[in-house]
């Protein structure tokens, strides 16, 4: 019996439990003021970026540019609340939720349109940047002078302000006449009247709003740049075990070079470094294939100087010759022309794989940079935000 009564207890007190009254009105106005306040957050954040795209300008080229402006945009994070109360907005029961979403609105407004406002055709801080290489950096009489150079501006380079100055060893000034087309000036330089010595150039560009960069270098003749430098004696009767150095200036290319010769005008042999951290030194012998034993031999002796420019697959190359004609003969040695010539790095197979007879020095070859993520996620996040917060805002209450 008194189970029974327990029971009953139990039922009485679940049919005396009622489902609270959905109070529409109070809803309706909670609703209407997170719309506001976030409207408002917006709006603000459009105001402080105007006004921090005026200090951005201000600024200047200050290597604390980009942290200033940020420190601003936060510090007046905090007007929010006294806008809100301002404009009498009702916070007592607004929470964490409610001021996460305006300070994130605010941000991410302020931030997105900073950007814009910071970037062509808004605002053009960036001079051209431009990247010159000059192949090679050091030439024999008879060879000439690839100028080469890639220029790169977010609003476009003006080629009515593009110069090009050489001053010769003598300090008469070129003027020369180059090329440009999809980003890449070009210019041989011939030498004409075979002046040996150092040359100086100077590369002004300027992009479409007048903003400019100035480029200075220079490159050399002399007679030195590649040299084979055996004693007399070593030059007759050579062994397959015998070494031939070969000494290069490091001037041929800022980058590492390719040095390489031809006997009797036949396939290029390459040289392989005494050092591999060494650019100036180089070795050889008559063991490769292209020698013959108990013969007399022509060596023309040459470097290549090459240089990509990043993300640019195209190859820009040119070549020292030594002005130098090297005779040799060889004695009556079986190992002399048998082994395989030294060929380049192979940047496709990892270095495990790579060939025995490999150069022990790698070459330049295409560089590629992946892009750095741009500002559009953070817009994407911004609009993300905004519908959620939307969507939330405007579904259609529960009825009563």
């Amino acid at each position: 019996m008194a189970k029974r009564r327990k029971e009953g207890d139990e039922e009485k007190e679940q049919l005396d439990f009622q489902i609270p009254k959905f109070d529409e009105a109070a809803f309706i106005k909670r609703e209407r003021r997170n719309i506001k306040t976030l409207f408002l957050s917006f709006l603000f954040g459009l105001l402080i970026s105007v006004i921090c795209f005026g200090f951005w300008v201000l600024i200047g080229e200050n290597f604390l540019r980009w942290e200033l402006v940020l420190l601003v945009g936060v510090v007046n994070s905090i007007w929010l609340k006294y806008l809100f109360l301002k404009l009498n907005i009702d916070l007592a029961d607004f929470g964490r939720k409610g001021w996460l979403s305006s300070f994130v609105t605010y941000f991410f407004t302020w931030l997105l349109v900073l950007i814009v406002l910071v970037n062509p055709p808004f605002y053009d801080g960036e001079a051209p940047h431009v990247d010159v290489v000059v192949l090679p950096g050091m030439q024999e009489p008879g060879g000439d002078i690839l100028f080469v150079a890639q220029l790169l501006d977010n609003v476009g380079v003006n080629t009515d302000g593009i110069t090009l100055t050489i001053i010769d060893p003598n300090g008469t000034t070129i003027t020369p006449v180059f090329t440009y087309e999809d980003t890449i000036l070009r210019y041989t330089y011939t030498n004409p009247d075979g002046l040996l010595g150092t040359f100086n150039y100077t590369l002004v560009v300027a992009d479409v709003n007048g903003m400019k960069t100035t480029t200075t270098g220079s490159f050399t003749y002399g007679t030195d740049a590649l040299e084979i430098i055996l004693a007399a004696s070593r030059f007759t009767d050579l062994t397959s075990m015998d070494v031939i150095p070969i000494k290069a200036d490091e001037r041929i290319s800022k980058d590492n070079f390719r040095v390489y010769y031809t006997v009797n005008n036949g396939t290029e042999l390459n040289a392989k470094r005494m050092d591999p951290n060494e650019k100036e030194e180089y070795e050889t012998s008559a063991e490769f294939e292209g020698w013959s034993p108990n013969a007399n031999h022509t060596v023309h002796l040459y470097a290549e100087a090459r240089y990509y420019f990043l993300n640019n697959p195209e190859e820009f190359s040119n070549i020292v010759q030594d002005t130098r004609v090297y005779q040799f003969s060889t004695s009556d040695d079986p190992n002399i022309g048998t082994e395989d010539p030294l060929v380049e790095w192979n940047y496709s197979l990892p270095a495990d794989k790579q060939l025995q007879n490999t150069l022990n020095y790698p070459l330049p070859y295409p560089r590629i940079q992946g892009a750095t993520p741009g500002f559009e996620l953070l817009l994407a996040v911004l609009a993300l935000v905004i519908v959620v917060l939307l969507v939330k805002k405007n579904k259609k209450h529960p009825k009563s």
